[in-house]
């Protein structure tokens, strides 16, 4: 006999409602089914570099492993790779929180602290996963955008303006994803003077493209001592030494701060993994001299591809002054056609005619809050670059 009851069908929490895998995952998995079937396809969708992790950190999680560190770890991380990030930021260890990566730094941060409808001001463009994780946590988020006209930065009147009695969060990323841009120490220390007059406003600083600049770096901590009592550093090891796929992040903060997050991290996933905090510890005191180089590197492949864009017709871009990406402007290819007669009449469109028609994988602006423009990543080899730059190109030269 057949069972005639009729299930009610899944139905997904309102507080995920508008929730869904962020589009640069869903492009650069996109190209990996089009590959898989056969295809040519080149993705300069994804932020991750192309380097390896270096060998001393690897050989450290071997080492841990052997010597029995496989088992749970305390809630805030290990107390040495917690006192090593302390150290290396002049607080104590009680200020520093590890998490499984720095997206979960920050969606920590703000399920401690966020109430229905507070308000997160985040500058436009900003990297995608800041939105969702702001409403996931009951927030709002309240966006300024900041052309490149401005240097993709937010100016002390357009924050003054934009903060309200709900505002909770200033979220600043410093050098920015997917501008590159770069706030200098006169400029945060102009924003901080408005900040000043808003006590009721605090600041999250993602700092994580910190050791990719090619530019003097300011943390908001050097930056504006006066305001550290309510100033939060996002920091980790993924981007500077290729550990993306190790999942270590972590935060520095206020010690109330930090206990409000381990509470919160206590009930999803605990301690990060075992291995990869001793991995992630041999990074942070292993040779640094890695850092330095591989900035050279992403450097040289930014003026290569900045240039080679900025000689396109229908193309412009800035040079940015760190983390690895081309936040370029596509609008001048707007309205225009392909050979088929498609119209290209938004962002989006574009990158999917340049997917269509050459297999490159990019990134649209306004999945950045930031339309008529896309996003190139340059964490790709010489000849990935080189090849990226002559599809797109093809692409823009047959639009009509």
């Amino acid at each position: 006999m057949h069972d005639t009851t009729q299930n009610e069908p899944f139905l997904r929490a309102d507080r995920i409602a508008s929730i869904a895998i962020s589009e640069i995952v869903q492009i650069s998995e996109a190209a990996g089914r089009m590959r898989s079937e056969g295809k040519d396809v080149l993705s300069l969708a994804t932020g991750e570099p192309d380097f390896p992790t270096p060998q001393h950190v690897c050989e450290a999680a071997t080492a841990a492993m052997k010597v029995g560190q496989t088992r749970y770890t305390p809630t805030a991380g290990t107390a040495a790779l917690r006192d090593a990030v302390a150290e290396e930021a002049n607080v104590k260890r009680a200020n520093v929180i590890i998490s499984t990566g720095a997206k979960q730094v920050l969606s920590n941060l703000f399920l401690a602290n966020l109430n229905e409808s507070d308000e997160v001001i985040c500058p436009t463009p900003y990297w995608t996963s800041y939105r969702d994780i702001v409403r996931f946590a009951g927030g709002q988020v309240t966006e300024v955008a900041c052309g490149g006209d401005q240097g993709y930065k937010l100016t002390p009147a357009q924050l003054e303006a934009a903060i309200t009695p709900r505002t909770r969060w200033l979220l600043l990323n410093s050098p920015s994803n997917p501008s590159g841009a770069m706030y200098t120490r006169e400029e945060l220390v102009a924003l901080g003077e408005v900040l000043r007059r808003h006590p009721h406003v605090w600041i999250a600083s993602d700092e994580i493209y910190q050791h990719i600049a090619y530019a003097p770096f300011t943390s908001v901590f050097s930056a504006l001592p006066n305001l550290r009592a309510r100033t939060v550093v996002i920091n980790g090891v993924s981007k500077a030494y290729s550990m993306t796929g190790w999942r270590i992040g972590w935060a520095i903060g206020p010690e109330a701060v930090i206990e409000a997050m381990q509470d919160v991290q206590g009930q999803s996933t605990s301690g990060a993994s075992s291995v990869s905090q001793a991995a992630a510890l041999a990074a942070l005191q292993g040779d640094q001299s890695l850092l330095a180089e591989r900035a050279a590197i992403f450097q040289k492949r930014r003026d290569n591809v900045a240039q080679a864009i900025n000689d396109d017709p229908l193309l412009s871009c800035t040079f940015p002054d760190g983390a690895f990406y081309i936040f370029a402007s596509c609008e001048k290819a707007l309205g225009r056609s392909a050979p088929d007669g498609t119209l290209i009449d938004i962002d989006s469109d574009f990158c999917r005619y340049v997917l269509a028609s050459e297999g490159l994988a990019l990134v649209p602006g306004s999945a950045f809050s930031m339309p008529g423009h896309f996003r190139l990543s340059y964490a790709y080899s010489d000849a990935e670059l080189a090849d990226g730059i002559a599809r797109l190109r093809r692409a823009t030269t047959t639009l009509i």
